[in-house]
């Protein structure tokens, strides 16, 4: 689909928004200069670091934010918004900028994963597409970096479509690549994202023929000896003996799909060694998650298939990510930092700059430097110690291209392989623990 095809995302938003917007055009606020932040106040899960994704879906979907006749009509329609917003919905454009972390990047509580600055109305109508969007992707990449780790250097492939909607099945495989899963099963995400795509054959094929060797000789056929025969439809030990004996020694390899994984995979080696297929290797699927991982380090499996705990956050299906407003122009044109006082809903007004303090390569805090304005925000220079964190994303109303599409995923997954690599050795473990980096404010 081309972008000119695109459909509209402007309804892809909760009905307050709009309303919000209807207020503010009857007195006046619309047109204030404002800037919002997207962040999370604490990690899910009690995690030790986050992973930005979905900044790419969200350029996309950007784009494609107009209010078309179809939209306007159903506003209309409906009675949620006045004549005057609906003229002024008629020509919405976003004309601000966005700043942020870069996909792929870490993040922790307080990080400004987003920053949005406009018109109160330009910039508000943004949040729910917004969260929308790296809520979802942020957490299965969140969960997907715990798997990866657990994996180690063993090839990790994404399976869940099945248990997800049919379109956040296609993001969670291109949130999964760019934290470190290698392949998917899912051909929308090997399509529209460049993903590699992988996949044999299920249980129903074995089914369908009249015999387990039937069915091996056909894949056989129809594949080559490289294929991966899957062995446990009915006996696991007769199913890796009919698996050699159809295609010999050189046989790629056996998928096991059920069992106590860490016996039946060593049971499954010495048996295929004791036959000659020295070279076979073991893919094991069966309910994974990154805790199933870590207990088969040490079992004699060569790759892993995940399928539902990676695609819905693995026990923490939402970043929990918030957008709020943080600083805005007064009615004189003056800067005001501003935030949320709510127990435990707290937010840290003004506008930010981040930045990673880094000791021999190691990451040491999440610096963030506060101001009220714009004149006073910091730059690179003025913390030589430390990585800047935030990029321009939207430069008067267009998104850089550079984080889109196909290019855009493989420079995530590029990015991300490097920034991990900055965490020190506590922020790998999967336990349950505060951040790997305390967020240390400073005054700008």
């Amino acid at each position: 689909m081309t972008r000119a095809e695109a459909p509209s995302s402007a309804l892809l938003t909760d009905r307050y928004e709009l309303t919000m917007i209807d207020a503010a055009l009857r007195d006046g606020t619309a047109a204030r200069r404002c800037v919002f932040e997207l962040f999370g106040r604490r990690l899910p899960g009690a995690r030790r670091f986050g992973v930005v994704a979905g900044t790419g879906r969200l350029l996309q979907e950007l784009r494609a934010f107009r209010f078309g006749d179809d939209e306007l009509r159903y506003l209309r329609d409906n009675r949620v918004v006045g004549a005057e917003t609906l003229r002024y919905l008629e020509n919405y454009r976003f004309t601000g900028s966005i700043r942020g972390y870069r996909e792929g990047e870490l993040y922790f509580p307080g990080s400004p994963v987003l920053t949005v600055e406009g018109s109160f109305a330009e910039a508000v109508v943004l949040e729910t597409l917004a969260l929308s969007i790296l809520n979802h992707d942020s957490a299965v990449a969140n969960a997907a970096a715990r798997m990866s780790i657990a994996a180690g250097d063993r090839p990790l492939a994404e399976m869940g479509s099945r248990r997800a909607g049919e379109r956040s099945a296609v993001a969670a495989a291109r949130a999964a690549y760019i934290a470190g899963f290698g392949a998917t099963s899912n051909l929308q995400a090997g399509r529209e994202w460049g993903i590699p795509t992988m996949g044999t054959a299920a249980h129903a094929w074995t089914l369908l023929h009249d015999s387990e060797e039937d069915a091996f000789r056909s894949q056989i056929a129809a594949h080559g000896t490289d294929t991966t025969l899957l062995i446990d439809t009915y006996d696991i030990r007769r199913g890796v003996e009919t698996a050699i004996r159809v295609a010999g020694t050189g046989l790629g390899g056996v998928r096991i799909d059920s069992g106590d994984l860490p016996t039946v995979a060593a049971e499954v080696r010495a048996q295929l060694d004791e036959l000659g297929a020295t070279g076979t290797r073991i893919t094991v699927t069966s309910d994974l998650d990154e805790f199933a991982l870590a207990a088969l380090a040490a079992s004699p499996v060569d790759a892993y298939g995940v399928g539902t705990s990676v695609v819905t956050g693995s026990g923490a299906p939402t970043a929990g990510m918030v957008y709020k407003l943080v600083a805005r122009q007064d009615a004189a044109g003056g800067w005001v930092a501003v935030a949320k006082t709510s127990t435990d809903k707290g937010s840290k007004g003004g506008r930010k700059a981040a930045f990673r303090t880094l000791s021999r390569g190691t990451a040491t805090s999440e610096l963030i430097a506060v101001s009220d304005g714009f004149d006073e925000i910091q730059t690179a220079a003025d913390h030589p110690d430390a990585r800047a964190l935030q990029v321009s994303l939207v430069e008067a109303s267009e998104p850089d291209p550079a984080f889109e599409g196909a290019g855009g995923v493989a420079r995530a997954r590029e990015h991300h392989g490097i920034v991990r690599e900055e965490l020190p050795v506590t922020g790998l473990a999967l336990s349950r623990s505060d951040p790997a980096l305390p967020t240390v404010y400073i005054d700008a």
